[in-house]
């Protein structure tokens, strides 16, 4: 009798401690053992208990996936696989990145998507020429941006091969039709509707388009009708988004280019005055993609579109740096020249110490600093009110 009791107690003993321990165990171990390099947005976390270990999983996603479209401001990785000066894979690029090296990201660390993607509860979205094509691969979303990309199909070619506007549309149509043969057209369709997709797009129509005077573009076109112009295609592409499913986007609008070392440096900037005649037709084209989207949320049912102002924003963090830790507002981190605007970032011994304490990563880009603050303003205008009708938390939630 004492001996069966004695046999009882081992066997609870062992099925309420060790037992839980080893599976745990195992449990993190197979984590550890992952081939899959996709950054999550959170750790799985084991909280104790008595006796045991239960693995504590991180909350579902507000949405099913995040596409994204545009250029340099939001390129992953795209351009790595393509035949083009505009290539973020080489250091001091992604230094501060989670993974301290260059994965194609223009900036040191990570692009405003990166974080929205953590705040969506999302890893981090793969470029779609970066990715293996299956939908296990695509399921919570595809970067398709690319530097040097354009609304218009021309911008940017003398930097070689990019991926235009209408390219990248024309991916992710290829991509739903994958999901509609994976799951049905209905689970595809519900998919992308809850997905939210956001569009950074148009610095190049002006960088590398309109400032250069393509095709003698200026003599033909004032500001204000090139803004128009541009406004309405971007208007069509949202229409045929619309017309693949997509229900909620982010459009964002263009940053102070004028204030972009680059400029501060061809331009003869005294001081680290801002260009003000570049900056006035960013001020136009914003206010022309505002009431374009204002009007075609109105017109497209049951869909949600944003405009953000990135330009409102930027302005904000360069008036008032010192409150936002910056200290240097007209120098790149990374560069040669006046400003750091002369020569692109093209080795380590170009770039500061601690681009921390910089507004701008390079001739053109922010660094990771800026973007984690413009990423806090789309997701709910935590340091400035920039997207209007509502922010991003607010379309989800």
């Amino acid at each position: 009798m004492e001996f069966s009791l004695l046999v009882s107690l081992i066997f609870i003993l062992i099925s309420t401690i060790f037992v839980p321990q080893l599976r745990a165990l195992e449990y993190t171990q197979g984590l550890g053992s992952s081939t899959n390099p996709t950054i999550l947005p959170s750790s799985v976390s084991v909280i104790p208990s008595i006796g045991t270990t239960i693995p504590q999983f991180p909350p579902p996603p507000l949405v099913p996936a995040l596409f994204v479209i545009g250029d340099s401001s939001v390129d992953s990785g795209t351009n790595n696989f393509l035949g083009t000066l505009a290539r973020a894979d080489r250091p001091p690029y992604g230094r501060d990145f989670d993974t301290h090296r260059p994965t194609g990201r223009f900036s040191n660390g990570r692009i405003p998507v990166d974080y929205l993607a953590l705040r969506l509860g999302l890893p981090f979205v793969p470029s779609y020429l970066g990715q293996s094509g299956s939908v296990e691969d695509m399921i919570h979303g595809v970067n398709y941006a690319s530097a040097g990309a354009g609304i218009i199909f021309t911008s940017g070619s003398e930097l070689g091969q990019r991926i235009s506007f209408t390219q990248q549309i024309q991916q992710f149509t290829d991509t739903f039709q994958k999901f509609m043969l994976s799951m049905g057209e209905q689970a595809a369709a519900d998919l992308i509707s809850n997905s939210v997709f956001y569009i950074s797009i148009g610095i190049n129509d002006y960088i590398h388009y309109y400032l250069r005077n393509v095709s003698n573009v200026q003599t033909l076109y004032q500001p204000w009708t090139f803004n128009q112009f541009l406004a309405s295609t971007v208007r069509q592409q949202l229409k045929n988004l619309y017309n693949l499913k997509a229900r909620k986007m982010v459009i964002m609008g263009l940053p102070p280019i004028g204030c972009a070392p680059h400029y501060l440096w061809q331009y003869g900037s005294q001081n680290g005055e801002c260009i003000e005649e570049i900056n006035d037709m960013v001020v136009e084209f914003n206010f022309a993609m505002r009431y374009t989207i204002e009007e075609l949320g109105r017109k497209l049912r049951n869909s949600s579109i944003i405009f953000c102002d990135v330009l409102e924003a930027s302005m904000d963090i360069l008036q008032n740096h010192d409150s936002y830790g910056f200290n240097v507002t007209t120098d790149a981190c990374c560069g040669w020249g006046k400003y750091k605007g002369w020569i692109m970032c093209l080795s380590p011994e170009m770039a500061c110490s601690n681009a921390s304490n910089y507004i701008w990563w390079d001739q053109f880009h922010p660094t990771d600093a800026v973007n984690a603050i413009i990423a806090g303003n789309v997701w709910n205008g935590r340091h400035s009110k920039m997207c209007y009708p509502r922010n991003l938390e607010d379309m989800i939630v």
